[in-house]
Formats: structure tokens, sequence, C-alpha cells
């Protein structure tokens, strides 16, 4: 599961490194190195034409110092290199790396897209010790972006109740999840969600965990709940499919436990088999 490692450090300023760990990214790609994922080294980012002032720090991973940049949408990779989505380095890539790989692309992302104020137009500047730009003519600051999203699996007796979300890649059965609104708290938006997804009603919140989940700027906040009332009554444009599984049902396909936050949630609360 995507973590901060217990060795990083989070960096606001550059630091001088001889061989720093260089996270280029195309888009929602990342530069590796084809024959064993490794980053981009010096001599590959200066090919890209990428100067130092194009970074942007990101941290200390076992006191390398790690940085992030971004390369527009047509940029082609070096020869062996290839561009890659971070979805699929999930069990191929050393986990740690992984985990500020994630990081680091939120950062490149936030500085690609926060070139020019969202308000007026002008070329923004980078503050000195923040994690943010600022406008020079009408003063608004943008930092990178985080969004907040519930997820929460509903206990019911022995029970657990998983869905099949509509737009969902993989197909899994699942928690339910969904975006926190303008003005609401956590536990408002669990509510909301599960009576708009699954037409049931909750009590007994209690939180999980949380996960960063950079695809491409969520942070994922898991609870449990048991079920009040109601009928399960699906919203067509989000949920495929839901159901209760109890000890007797067989499970269906569900997330990895060491893909996602998802995964961790359902396995620590998996019906158990009566002997």
């Amino acid at each position: 599961m995507l973590k901060t490692p217990g060795s990083f450090v989070s960096l606001l300023k550059a630091q001088p490194h001889p061989a720093p760990s260089n996270f280029i990214f195309r888009n929602e790609e990342l530069l590796v190195r084809e024959a064993d994922l490794a980053l981009a080294d010096n001599a590959a980012s200066d090919a890209l034409g990428l100067a130092s002032t194009d970074y942007f720090p990101v941290g200390l991973l076992a006191q390398r110092y790690c940085r992030s940049a971004w390369v527009p949408a047509t940029t082609g990779p070096q020869p062996g290199f290839a561009f890659r989505k971070l979805r699929s380095l999930f069990g191929a890539m050393d986990e740690e790396l992984l985990a500020v790989a994630g990081r680091a692309f939120q950062i490149a992302d936030w500085a690609r897209s926060h070139r020019h104020c969202g308000a007026c137009g002008s070329a923004t500047l980078q503050v000195d010790g923040e994690r943010c730009v600022k406008c020079p003519q009408c003063a608004l600051i943008a930092y990178p972006r985080i969004s907040p999203a519930m997820m929460v699996l509903i206990q019911r007796g022995d029970a657990i109740l998983l869905a099949r979300h509509t737009n969902s890649p993989t197909a899994f059965f699942t928690a339910l999840a969904g975006f926190l609104e303008a003005g609401e708290s956590i536990e408002e938006a669990v509510h909301r969600e599960v009576y708009e997804e699954v037409g049931l009603r909750v009590r007994d919140l209690a939180y999980f965990g949380s996960q960063p989940w950079p695809f491409p700027h969520s942070l994922m906040i898991a609870f449990t709940a048991q079920y009040e009332s109601g009928e399960i009554r699906v919203d067509q444009s989000e949920i495929a499919e839901a159901r209760w599984f109890g000890p007797n049902d067989p499970m269906p396909r569900t997330p990895p436990r060491a893909l996602s936050i998802a995964g961790h949630l359902i396995h620590a609360h998996l019906p158990q088999h009566a002997d």
C-alpha cells in the first residue's frame, strides 16, 4: 500500500547532490529505464533538455535527494527508457520508491498546471520556502491540490457490503467511496454517499486509516460503519452492482491487499466462515 517511507524527509528547497533521484513525468507517466525500471539518471535528464531550474524539490529518501519535473506530452523517451503509468508499476517497482513517485507526481502535476494564475492569467512565481506559487499581479496563491475522499465498508452482522463501480477499469467489488463536497465533513460525506449510491442508512462510523492516492491527487480516508436501515437501491450512474457477502458466500474479486487501502480495509473485515 502506498505510504510515506519511514526514511523519507520532505523538502521545500533544492539540495545539491551528485546523483539525485529524478522523477520525470509526461502527464501521468514516469520515465524509467526499460531494463530495470530505474529512474532517469542525470544524462537522460540532460538529453531531455531539463535544467536544474526545471526541477522541484520533493525530499530525501534514505539521504538521497529526490526531485520532480514534467515534460510536454509530445516528449519521446531516450533510447533504453520508457514512460510508464504509475499504476503499471505496482508490484514491479520498489514499494518505497513508488510511494515517493506518487508524491513527486502530484508536485510535478501541480507545477505544470499552475504556471499561470487561474484568476488573471499572469505567469506565477514560486514562493521561496513554501510549496506554493503566487501571482505577481493579483496575489492569488495556489498550493498543490489535494482532494479528500471517503471510503466506507458497511457491516451487517457477519456480512459486508461490496459494490462494483460502473466505471471501474478492474471490475473489482470494493467498498463504497466518494469525494467530499465543499463545506462537508468526512462523516457527513459517508452518510450522504452511502444513501446516494445504495440507498442505505448507517451508524457507528469508525475510522480505519488513510492513504494518499495520486490518481491524480486524492486522499482516501477509510471507515467502517454499521448497517442501520434500508434496502439496497443502486445509483446506476455510479454503481453497477452491490451485494451483501456473508460467511457462506463465495467472495468476488476484490482489490489486492498490497495495492490500496481498499484492499486492506476489506481483508481486515472479511466474513469469518463457521467451523
